[in-house]
């Protein structure tokens, strides 16, 4: 057999696989839906192109859109647990439900009363945007403090998985039975390995303000912009930088199941790993009190954390995609021609 029938075959192989995965996240679409009440399918449907698709947030908010955990029975809770696992890898959907956790240990630090939700582990909203088929444009989203993930699916494939969302508070937990714990520990490591294995000049090149910005740079816009290219470029990097690079990258991409890992991280590459640059502000120190930000900025994609709130220990992180974000605007030109069609 050659090598460009086996690369022909993998190829194909690896295509079933995501369109496999992909009908998965469908069929648990689907299946959330046949759960829910006419009352509750009210709250959780919107069309595609409605403007609340662009809506996220990453802050406490109680008037988000969309159906509550919390307004769920288990049943739809679980289904709406299988959705979550269509999209994320083991490792991202731990990560995910452990954020979510966070809010009893927020309820407790902040000696709230038990019929105070401000800080509630089912105030986190499904939303669907049109009726989840092969053939419409579709998207999903789950919103709440600290998670905010969007899907955008049309004629049967995924085609965007950003803004994807991750933060924590407290960033390494302080004391009570869970002391010690840190959901987002490898995007922390990782990133303070980069930066402190770089020698003085590379140093110079990275860091480009001794203090860390107060928070994600990009926020919550719907457009992610950035204009700043300050920091140390991937081929400024020696090979085992490149290394620790590639790792705190892949942390990131891995957040999502394999699949579509496999397709972001080959979407980088086709765009030139070259282009990549790395970007530090604040402490290259661990732990509280040693606020930090760094960023990963190619002409395709923006990777921000930042650890400044609560003397540095509160994690933002976030994953945009600057062409696809929301499905991009081609997805909104396919949605409208396939609506007009019909």
């Amino acid at each position: 057999m050659t090598f460009r029938l086996k690369l022909t075959i993998l190829l194909l192989f690896t295509s079933i696989q995501i369109f496999a995965q992909e009908n998965d996240m469908l069929k648990a679409a689907q299946q959330l839906l046949k759960l829910l009440t006419p009352q509750q399918k009210e709250k959780i449907i919107y069309p595609y192109n409605n403007e609340e698709r662009y809506a996220w947030y990453y802050v406490p908010k109680d008037d988000r859109k969309g159906l509550k955990l919390s307004e769920m029975n288990t049943a739809q809770r679980n289904a709406a647990a299988v959705l979550m696992k269509t999209a994320l890898s083991k490792n991202g959907y731990t990560k995910a439900t452990a954020i979510i956790s966070l809010e009893k240990i927020l309820k407790a630090v902040e000696q709230r009363k038990e019929d105070d939700h401000h800080r509630d582990t089912g105030k986190y909203f499904i939303t669907i945007f049109n009726e989840p088929s092969s053939e419409n444009t579709w998207g999903w989203r789950i919103d709440g403090h600290h998670l905010s993930l969007s899907f955008s699916a049309a004629s049967g494939k995924l085609v965007a998985v950003t803004p994807g969302f991750f933060g924590a508070n407290p960033a390494v937990v302080l004391s009570g039975p869970q002391k010690g714990q840190e959901i987002l520990k490898d995007e922390t490591q990782l990133g303070l390995e980069l930066i402190n294995a770089l020698d003085e000049k590379q140093k110079q090149q990275a860091i480009y303000n001794k203090e860390a910005p107060a928070d994600i740079l990009t926020t919550n816009q719907r457009k992610a912009m950035l204009e700043s290219n300050e920091g140390i470029a991937y081929h400024d990097l020696n090979p085992a930088q490149q290394k620790i690079f590639m790792q705190l990258l892949s942390v990131y991409i891995q957040r999502y199941t394999h699949l579509f890992a496999t397709k972001m991280m080959h979407e980088i590459e086709q765009a030139g790993f070259d282009k990549l640059i790395f970007a530090w502000a604040g402490s290259t120190e661990n732990g509280a009190g040693h606020p930090k930000y760094y960023r990963i900025k190619s002409n395709t994609l923006i990777i921000e954390y930042d650890n400044t709130q609560n003397n540095g220990n509160h994690v933002h992180t976030v994953i945009r995609d600057l062409k696809n974000d929301f499905g991009g605007d081609a997805l909104i030109q396919h949605y409208e021609a396939e609506h007009t069609q019909k």
